[in-house]
């Protein structure tokens, strides 16, 4: 039995927001491990956590996070949303990117990081994996999230850009070129192997958007929470994990 098959129903003081395609299935995966800690209070370190999506929820809960983020704009709204919420006390806003990140956090003192779309934007995902680990309590887990590398690929094909479809598929990084947004995508191998090399051992792997970005917006919107039961029936069984628009990889640092 899988986490996402435990973890049905909200329970405790931990109330998840609405979930979505983008969310249910990360939602399950943290809820998890935040009823495996049972009442205690997690230091979480959300790296490139923005206006506060994961963090304002965490901290409603009783944690106490730390958001890392380039934009000071985002950074301000997630102060507003802070205060709004009543968990100002609970979240700290640094302002830093994800290449810094190895000056910005404190070693070992962290239970659970989060590090969400940073790693294939940054110059060097290396270091900042190296940096998430240190920050990593023994024991401690790190919710990562990459963008998927055969969804790329079959979403230009799909839409006539096979020309781009092809370089996607033949680049070493799996980008299209130099205007591309994003500087690599992963498969779930390849980021499984980017993780281990830091010393985390990797527990779980799920597909997100596994099919939201391919239905009619019709579907999508009509049968929502229809989209949302099939994106987690689905997050874990290859191929259709596989096929997802992002990965999400559940690891952890050895105690």
């Amino acid at each position: 039995m899988t986490r996402l098959d435990r973890v049905e129903q909200t329970r405790g003081r931990f109330a998840e927001p609405p979930l979505t395609p983008r969310t249910a299935v990360i939602w399950s995966v943290l809820r998890a491990e935040l009823d495996r800690r049972g009442d205690a209070e997690l230091t979480v370190l959300d790296v490139g956590g923005g206006t506060g999506g994961f963090a304002v929820p965490l901290a409603r809960a009783g944690h106490r996070v730390t958001v890392v983020d380039a934009s000071p704009d985002a950074l301000a709204a997630l102060t507003r949303r802070a205060a709004e919420a009543g968990v100002a006390d609970r979240i700290a806003a640094v302002q830093g990117d994800g290449d810094a990140l190895a000056g910005l956090v404190e070693p070992a003192g962290v239970d659970l990081v989060l590090c969400h779309a940073v790693l294939e934007v940054v110059d060097d995902p290396t270091p900042v994996v190296t940096a998430l680990a240190t920050a990593l309590r023994p024991g401690g887990a790190a919710s990562v999230l990459v963008a998927g590398r055969a969804a790329a690929v079959l979403g230009r094909a799909m839409n006539g850009h096979l020309d781009v479809a092809t370089t996607l598929a033949a680049d070493p990084a799996g980008t299209a070129g130099p205007r591309d947004t994003l500087r690599r995508r992963y498969d779930a191998p390849g980021a499984a192997a980017l993780l281990g090399a830091a010393g985390l051992v990797v527990e779980e792997i799920h597909g997100v958007r596994v099919l939201a970005d391919l239905l009619p917006a019709a579907v999508a919107d009509g049968q929502s929470a229809a989209v949302v039961e099939l994106e987690r029936a689905l997050a874990a069984q290859p191929p259709y994990r596989d096929l997802a628009a992002q990965l999400h990889l559940f690891a952890r640092r050895p105690a």
